[in-house]
Parts: C-alpha cells; structure tokens; sequence
C-alpha cells in the first residue's frame, strides 16, 4: 500500500521516528531480490544481443545473409537503441517500471522468436526484398525492446537503494551490478559454442535467448519496482511529504493541496539539472572510444598475428572492462562520493596508453599488448559503466530534484541514449581516417576524443576538488531545494 496522507511520515518538521527502523528493515530485505531480478534482466539484453553476433557467419554461410543485409541489421539496431533509451527512460519514469522492463524483455523474445520464423521458413527465398524488409522491421523493434534495462533497471536500483548506507556504497553497488553485461556476453559465447559443439542447428542459438528473455519477463513483472508501493517510507518520500506540508500551511483557509505523488521529470528539466548535459556528451565521446576499441581492434590485430591470436588479445580488453567498473566504484566511495575526480584521473591515465598505442602499436609484441588491453578495459569500462548507473544515481539525487524519485530513468536514458547517437556518429570516421592516414591517426583521433570529454566534466572536477565552504554551499542547496518538483 502506498503512503496516503494519514500516514504519519512528518511530525513538527520531523521524520516520525517510531516506524523508521521497521522500514529500514523492509528496504534491506528487499534490496537483493531488486538487484536479482534488474541485474538479470540486463543480462537478458546482452545475453540475446551477443548470441546473433556469435552466429553471424553460420546467418551469411546457411541462412544467405549477405553482408549489406547484417551491416544494416547492426545499424538499425544501434540507431533505435540509442533512441530508445531515451523513451524508455522517460516511460519508466511515467509508468510502471517493472511493466516496461517486462514488455522489453517480452519483446527482445519476441523479436528473436521472429527471426527464427524468418530462417525456418525462408522468407527471403520467399522473396528477398520482402525477407530483408521483415528482417529490418524485427530489428528495428529489437532494438527499442533491448534498450529498457539500462534506463529503467537503474531507476529501480535507485528506488530500492536509497538508503544512507547504500548511497555511501553506491559505487560498489553499482559496479556490481554493471557486470551484468560482461556475464551475459560470455554466457552467450558459451551457449553458442555449446549449441554447435553438440550438433544442433545454429538457430537454437537465437532460440535459447529467446525463451529465457520471455521466461525472465515472467519473472520481473512479480518485482516491485518502488518502496513506496508497499508502504515502505524512504527519505524521498520523507522530503517530498515535508514540501507537501509546508505548501498546505501557505494555503488559505478552505483550499485543499492533494498528493497525487512524485510527477515524471520532463527531458527539458532533466537537462536543468546540473552537469547531465555536459555528462550526457562526455559519455558520447568516452563510448565512442570503446565502441572503436571493441568493434575495431580484431582488425587491427589481424593485420599483425593470426586470427586466433588476435582473437585472444582483442579479448583482452573486454576482460579488463569488467573488473574497471568495481573499481571505480570502489575508490570514488573511498573518496566520499567524488566520482568525477576519479573519472578524470582514469581518464588521463587512458590518454597516456592511446599516445604509446599511436606510435608503437604496430610494433608491439603480443606480451605488451595484452598487459597494456587489459589497462585500457579497465580505465575505459569503469568510467563508462559508473557513468550510466552510479553518476546518473547521484545526478537524479540533485537538490533540484530531491523528494522525487521520478526523475532518474529519464536522466538515465539522455545519458546513454545521447551518448550512443555520438558514439554511432564518431564511428564513421573510423574508416576515412585508416585509409587515409593509417591507424596512428585513429589513436590521435581516441585521444582528441578522450580529453573532450573530460574537459565537459573539468567543472564538476573543481568542484570536487575543492569543495566550496560549508556556509555557501547549504546557502546554495537551500535554494536549489525550493525548485523540487512534489
């Protein structure tokens, strides 16, 4: 049951004390089914993402996918996903999220379902242009479907570690819940390979991801995506009533203020909220730098070792990006919350490796590569993966917006969705730049990109760093509270 306005939540100004522990309690009971349930749904996401790129060659060889066709494929993908996190965002925040979580996992199902009937039935035998028209149509919905964990699988972390001690292990917290993608990646490879290793059809593995994100589905919408919806009174439930009360002390007598509970932010005034654009657009260019890294490097590699080995060291760096994001977690909780400050210093360390990967990465040999890949996944995937959970959780917690817990889906999803438009845009210069200057250029190119986006964070660094006196800044939060949307 969610809090009405008999419940006694402030008393004098105060927090009611007598219930508080009870619901602390509840909150922490609940906390780890919350971290279960988002952490596997994005597992989903990028367990049935990966499993079609692990049969693209058995689609081109037995299914006759030219390559145009899974080119575009990818494109459409990365164009609605990236749109999508942006709706989704703001659909979490106006409805049910577990809803939405549901209906995307339901859909990712769905679509690779679809797929599936495309290969079993040949619908490009049928007719090629009507096959790849139905091909792109599933792809383009996959995409909007497969772009609801990030935005709304954060809001219900938020909602549900609200806590004094979780948002003090935020970074932790968030670190380890970002390993979903990694261990879903992974899972995927091992199901592809399990899959052709005992000699089933390739599609199974479209339509082993397809069941499991439907029977996932199942199992989110039983998730309560708010404390608030079970009775369980949280701090932002404390300062949105204490606005509440003192807006109803300003009224004159006989009018009547209803509490129709917190109201979604709008994407115009999650932009308000400081340093989300500027976070928004430093993301871009710090996704651009692993999307080159991630997408690119066994091309590169190839051109210097065998195929297998190059393989092997391009994976290198993505073992390193899972570990990146814990650790950032955890020094910027030792640092009190200064997420940005620690960011940066990653940030700089990266610039150090893409100047030594520009003038001696052709040279290198395959020793120094691995150590120096496994670096870099961590300096690229810990920024990138606290950006867009643990940083957005802060952002959400502005005084700005505090007293509503409405707000962090949507600045979620501007964060990733503007972030992997600029990353998609960066990418196509990749291929102009090799042809034309070679890969020295490109790594040139990741740098210029990389001290961009630090730059865009160089105000909340200051910051950080030198935190302003305690007088100014309670002066400062004082005002920015009054603007709390109730």
């Amino acid at each position: 049951m969610a809090p009405t306005d008999k419940t006694p939540l402030v008393v004098d100004g105060k927090p009611a004390e007598p219930e508080q522990d009870e619901h602390l309690k509840r909150l922490k009971a609940y906390q780890w089914w919350a971290f279960f349930v988002t952490f596997g749904g994005y597992f989903m996401a990028h367990f049935s993402r990966k499993c079609y790129s692990t049969v693209k060659q058995q689609l081109q060889d037995e299914a006759g996918y030219g390559t145009n066709l899974i080119s575009t494929m990818d494109s459409v993908f990365m164009c609605t996903y990236a749109i999508g996190n942006i709706l989704n965002g703001k659909a979490g925040d106006t409805f049910n999220p577990t809803t939405v979580l549901s209906l995307g996992l339901f859909g990712s199902g769905i679509c690779l379902f679809f797929i599936n009937v495309a290969i079993w039935f040949d619908f490009r035998g049928f007719n090629e242009t009507l096959g790849n028209f139905f091909i792109l149509a599933v792809y383009f919905l996959f995409g909007f479907c497969q772009s609801t964990g990030g935005p709304v699988g954060t809001a219900v972390m938020g909602n549900w570690f609200s806590d004094k001690e979780s948002v003090k292990r935020r970074g932790l917290i968030f670190g380890l819940w970002t390993c979903h993608q990694y261990c879903g990646d992974v899972t995927a490879a091992l199901c592809t390979a399990w899959v052709l290793k005992i000699g089933l059809p390739y599609w199974w593995g479209l339509l082993i991801p397809s069941v499991t994100n439907i029977l996932w589905g199942v199992l989110t919408l039983q998730l309560i995506a708010d404390p608030a919806d079970v009775g369980i009174i949280t701090e932002e439930v404390r300062i949105r009533q204490e606005k509440l009360a003192a807006k109803r002390a300003e009224l004159a007598e006989g009018e009547v203020l209803e509490d129709t509970g917190p109201q979604a932010i709008s994407w115009a005034n999650a932009l308000r909220i400081p340093m989300v654009a500027q976070y928004a657009t430093a993301f871009g260019f710090f996704k651009l730098t692993n999307y080159v890294l991630f997408f690119w490097l066994p091309y590169f590699l190839g051109k210097h070792f065998d195929p297998v080995t190059a393989n092997l060291i391009a994976a290198i760096y993505s073992v390193g990006m899972m570990p990146g994001g814990i650790i950032v977690g955890v020094v910027s909780d030792w640092f009190g919350g200064r997420r940005a400050c620690v960011i940066g210093t990653f940030m700089g360390l990266l610039l150090v490796f893409l100047f030594v990967f520009a003038l001696f990465s052709e040279v290198l040999a395959a020793v120094p590569l691995l150590i120096m890949l496994f670096t870099m996944g961590i300096l690229v995937g810990g920024p990138n993966n606290i950006i867009t959970s643990a940083v957005a959780a802060d952002l959400a917690s502005h005084p700005s917006v505090r007293g509503n817990n409405k707000s962090l889906g949507t600045v979620t999803g501007l964060i990733n969705g503007c972030g992997s438009i600029t990353a998609s845009i960066g990418l196509l210069a990749v291929g102009p730049l090799t042809s034309t200057y070679g890969w020295g250029a490109v790594w040139f190119f990741l740098m210029a990109c990389t001290g961009a986006g630090t730059l865009l964070m160089a105000p909340k660094i200051y910051e950080e760093a030198f935190p302003k006196p305690l007088h100014e800044s309670e002066t400062e939060l004082e005002a920015q509270t009054t603007s709390v949307v109730v």
